[in-house]
């Protein structure tokens, strides 16, 4: 594990969609919560709240709840280039790159998250932590937009699962 990179991973999924769908996805409030939130806002710099079909832009914040957690995420989007680049803050000072490319009929989602601190708490919870939660709701995200199912876990009878 000596090469091993605490502070970044990247991983990728093809979903069978449209591009300006899967932007969207990580854009809107209303299209993220489709396969990611229970609840997502954003709000421009002025602290004014977006309509849920709105895209956010670069400067917008955003305050991103999830079903059976009581964490509330609190952050920036740091790019938002309408069509294929999408940036945020996350976990503290961590930054999370969307990357989206067409290739035969699919959108690739390339997803890294980086500036992840070195300490033993930021290793387990960040870059483990994320890296699963990520994997998850990438898979989650290629369910919904291509065939309509919503693998998340919304009854808290059943927490921890593999699906929260």
């Amino acid at each position: 594990m000596e090469n091993f990179d605490w502070t970044k991973f990247t991983i990728r999924i093809a979903v069978k969609a449209k591009l300006e769908e899967i932007y969207n996805a990580w854009s809107q409030a209303s299209e993220i919560e489709k396969w990611f939130l229970s609840d997502a806002s954003f709000t421009d710099e002025n602290g004014v709240l977006l309509s849920k079909s709105q895209n956010a832009l670069k400067g917008d914040r955003y305050k991103w709840i999830w079903y059976l957690y009581d964490d509330i995420e609190n952050g920036t989007v740091t790019e938002a280039n309408g069509k294929d680049e999408f940036q945020f803050t996350f976990a503290g000072n961590c930054l999370v790159d969307i990357k989206l490319r067409e290739e035969f009929e699919y959108v690739v989602v390339e997803l890294t998250q980086k500036n992840i601190p070195e300490d033993d708490n930021s290793k387990r919870n960040i870059r483990l932590g994320c890296h699963n939660g990520w994997s998850f709701y990438l898979i989650n995200l290629k369910s919904v937009y291509e065939g309509g199912l919503d693998l998340r876990n919304k009854d808290n009878r059943f927490k921890p699962m593999l699906n929260n």
